[in-house]
């Protein structure tokens, strides 16, 4: 018997996952510590091999998903025909993941995916963390809604209802649920969620990539967006924004892919100086940040916000929301500036203060450099996860007044 309160060992870690997302940062710093057991993925091999993982460790089930993928290349599928998709993507990878579940201390299953599964792990034992990337799924509905009537788009359906039910579900199975921001958590309050169950884990930044490459033009004023081309993203108040900047050599450019309703959108938006440029690798990113004075993610909903601490190890000042998670990144004024959402006006004001002060720029660059190295890697990142672990299975040991047993590992 061990002493009481004595820290457990977590012995074996199972994640699940539709495609990749963070999950393959976390598996990495998982397996360096010896905590992974599998990740489950619908990713085919092939994508998931550049993961730089052992092949033994990744199970893929990609029969839904990577077809829905290749097909989108050549197709714009229609949205219920998507919406279904995603919908039997979810359920059948639960489905499976359930099946082949091996022994584990704690499953971790991105929302969505984790129910049947977080059950199973649970009767045998172990601990079910869901890990939501964004606001709580309802919240998200309802902003986005509101985004859509607020921009004429014909009424459709934002988020499946059967989704919303699932994570809601899935909040309640799951002993802690994990988020990467305090706006993603504070969501999670106000829809009713108890506190104590929540743990803020912000990501890491691949530091050995994302750093300067290059200087923004002294004679230009360069503004960056990089994202998902959509109402969620705040594109549009960014473009009104940038439309009121006086500079007589400015350029907006927007990395990334346009979401089918934006095109009528643009149509009701100033686009003079603006460069869409589509689609890029992400190895070309670290040139484009680091080449803009700013980059600007005024997004309504955004659980986090990866491509903030991307633009900051490049050394660019930022521009986002409050409904981001800029505000744990950055100071106000320091490395950037947090507006508040739906307001080019504040967005345009600042831009103006960027466009109009080369030292202030020099300065919020120096300090994002600085600023960055305090989120940390992925490292870090993994660290998180490994206090998480450790408290939820003591927490487990000493209800049963004895310890976490190690398991053999696979």
């Amino acid at each position: 018997m061990a002493e009481q309160g004595a820290t457990p060992q977590p012995c074996a870690v199972v994640q699940s996952v539709c495609g990749a997302f963070h999950h393959f940062n976390l598996a990495r710093e998982l397996h360096r510590r010896g905590y992974l057991k599998a990740i489950y993925s619908t990713f085919p091999w092939q994508r998931l091999k550049r993961e730089n993982l052992p092949h033994g460790l990744v199970h893929t089930f990609p029969w839904l998903q990577t077809p829905q993928v290749v097909l989108s290349r050549w197709w714009d599928i229609p949205a219920g025909v998507n919406r279904e998709i995603n919908w039997r993507v979810a359920v059948t990878l639960d489905a499976w993941v359930e099946r082949h579940l091996p022994p584990c201390d704690v499953f971790v299953g991105i929302s969505g995916v984790g129910l049947k599964t977080g059950r199973r792990a649970q009767s045998r034992g172990a601990k079910y963390v869901c890990d939501r990337g964004s606001a709580h799924i309802r919240a998200q509905d309802q902003i986005l809604k509101e985004e859509y009537a607020r921009w004429g788009v014909p009424h459709k359906v934002v988020v499946d209802p059967r989704i919303i039910a699932r994570e809601e579900a899935e909040y309640a199975q799951a002993d802690a649920i994990t988020v990467p921001s305090e706006f993603a958590r504070r969501s999670f309050v106000e829809m009713g969620v108890p506190p104590e169950k929540l743990h803020k884990i912000p990501y890491g930044v691949e530091l050995d990539r994302f750093r300067p490459v290059a200087e923004p033009a002294k004679d230009r004023f360069e503004v960056l967006f990089v994202g998902a081309v959509g109402l969620e993203k705040g594109v549009p108040y960014l473009l009104q924004a940038f439309a009121q900047v006086r500079h007589p050599r400015k350029r907006l450019r927007i990395v990334g892919g346009v979401r089918r309703e934006m095109h009528e959108i643009f149509r009701r938006l100033p686009l003079e100086k603006v460069e869409f440029v589509g689609l890029v690798p992400q190895k070309q990113l670290p040139e484009l940040m680091s080449s803009s004075h700013v980059m600007a993610l005024p997004s309504v909903q955004d659980g986090f916000g990866m491509v903030l601490s991307q633009a900051m190890a490049c050394g660019c000042p930022l521009i986002t929301s409050t409904n981001t998670g800029g505000p744990d990144l950055i100071r106000e004024g320091v490395e950037g500036f947090v507006v508040p959402i739906r307001s080019p006006e504040a967005i345009a004001d600042r831009l103006q203060q960027l466009a109009e002060d080369p030292a202030l720029r020099e300065q919020m660059s120096e300090s994002a450099l600085a600023g960055v190295h305090g989120i940390g890697g992925w490292h870090e990142y993994g660290e998180g996860w490994v206090e998480l672990t450790t408290e939820l299975l003591r927490d487990a040991a000493n209800a049963k007044d004895e310890p976490c047993t190690r398991r053999q590992r696979a």
